[in-house]
């Protein structure tokens, strides 16, 4: 008597996707590929990521205390951050400082927009015995060159981690030079051509202070102009800016869940040439190529020069504009379940 078949065993998908800025979270779309992964026979690992803007809270596992804080126009707020059983903290500065909170590009005053409750939040961390602070710094309404946050930290610097001293990483997904965050974000935070060349003249006045104060050079400091300079007044305390997703990929187990998955989804509201560098959907596709896995890419938008860089789907094309706003998590849904059911092929 022979012995029965083995059943096949159950493949597996990655869901590591981006958030859907405006329509959907990271954890959201991860939870859709899951739904999907489901209907198609196939089981699924929930990895929602982030490159170290908003979502990067969500990806360490979502906040499990509340601080109120100052926020981005001085007003205070209640904002949430996390501290683990390991001594790490995270904070997400867009929760404290962020531009939805000032009521975005039209309700911002970019001139104003203090970083002090990014600051009073890692103060709260360290008060509360964190080891290690990590610090996401998307999202900001501020370019103040960090000021808020370094006159509320001055004390418990430096963050060099030595001699039981804490740790603060900066998570980062830019290479903005802190003389220059005023040009590059200043419109996206409301600023008028004006206001962007005072604010550069009065970055270019911090680099100098913070020269004098700390003896660190803002010139020698990649992406020190990211939220609009915050960056780089963490660095002046001891800080060390890393690349956000490799950051966030490490902490999740990301790399050796992809090696050992049968397939990976990931996605971002719009796929576009910025995609392939620093984001997560670029850091997705780099670690499935070394380990041989297939990967889709869902996107609300694909833009026609990145078309055929990686597959991908657009709900926007798939499904329509109405659809892909009004639902896109059941779109992800239809989109990877079809893909699954092909076994995780693009043909």
């Amino acid at each position: 008597m022979t012995g029965s078949p083995s059943a096949p065993s159950v493949r597996r998908v990655v869901a590591a996707p981006d958030k859907f800025r405006g329509s959907a979270t990271a954890t959201q779309v991860a939870r859709a590929v899951a739904a999907a992964a489901a209907s198609a026979g196939w089981t699924c690992v929930q990895l929602p990521m982030a490159d170290g803007g908003e979502g990067t809270l969500d990806a360490f596992g979502g906040g499990n205390r509340t601080t109120r804080v100052t926020g981005p126009h001085g007003l205070p707020l209640d904002a949430a951050w996390r501290l683990g059983d390991d001594g790490i903290a995270v904070v997400e500065s867009a929760l404290a400082s962020g531009l939805a909170l000032a009521g975005g590009a039209g309700g911002n005053d970019p001139m104003a927009a203090t970083t002090r409750g990014t600051g009073e939040l890692i103060a709260a961390a360290l008060a509360a015995g964190a080891r290690r602070v990590v610090v996401s710094l998307g999202g900001s309404a501020t370019t103040d060159g960090g000021l808020g946050a370094v006159d509320v930290l001055e004390r418990y610097a430096p963050f060099d981690g030595v001699d039981g001293r804490p740790d603060v990483l900066v998570a980062c997904d830019v290479r903005t030079a802190f003389g220059d965050a005023a040009a590059v974000f200043g419109p996206q935070k409301g600023a008028t051509p004006a206001e962007i060349v005072e604010l550069t003249d009065r970055l270019e006045r911090l680099a100098a202070r913070y020269r004098e104060r700390f003896g660190v050079d803002m010139t020698r400091i990649e992406g020190a102009g990211a939220a609009g300079g915050l960056g780089g007044g963490l660095a002046a305390l001891g800080a060390r800016l890393v690349p956000g997703f490799d950051l966030i990929a490490e902490h999740t187990g990301l790399p050796d869940a992809i090696a050992t998955a049968d397939a990976v989804v990931t996605g971002e509201g719009r796929l576009d040439a910025a995609s392939f560098s620093g984001k997560v959907v670029g850091g997705v596709l780099e670690l499935a190529a070394r380990s041989g896995v297939p990967v889709l890419v869902v996107a609300g938008v694909v833009d026609d020069d990145v078309k055929g860089r990686a597959p991908s789907v657009s709900l926007l094309e798939e499904f329509g504009e109405e659809a892909s706003w009004r639902d896109p998590v059941g779109c992800v849904i239809r989109a990877t379940t079809d893909w699954l059911r092909r076994d995780g092929t693009t043909s």
